[in-house]
């Protein structure tokens, strides 16, 4: 069976990195994978663009590195 070009192209697409593969999270991949609710996640991700959190578009998004070290160095969140 011939794939056409435009299968071809979805199957690129929908390639997914494993998350704690990837560097940077969206909210909802940051809270199932800290196990954080989604609000506290963005109310973090709101106060701390200068640590671990970009405003990328209309979305925040988590630096997973960042966000691992100020869990190490905090002692509530």
């Amino acid at each position: 069976m011939e794939i056409f070009p435009m299968e071809k192209e979805q199957e690129k697409r929908s390639i997914s990195v494993p998350i704690p593969e990837k560097y940077m999270l969206t909210i909802r991949e940051a809270s199932a994978y800290f196990n954080l609710g989604i609000k506290h996640f963005r109310r973090l991700a709101e106060e701390n663009t200068e640590g671990f959190s970009v405003y990328n578009g209309s979305r925040y998004m988590i630096i997973r590195p960042e966000f691992e070290k100020f869990l190490d160095e905090s002692t509530t969140i």
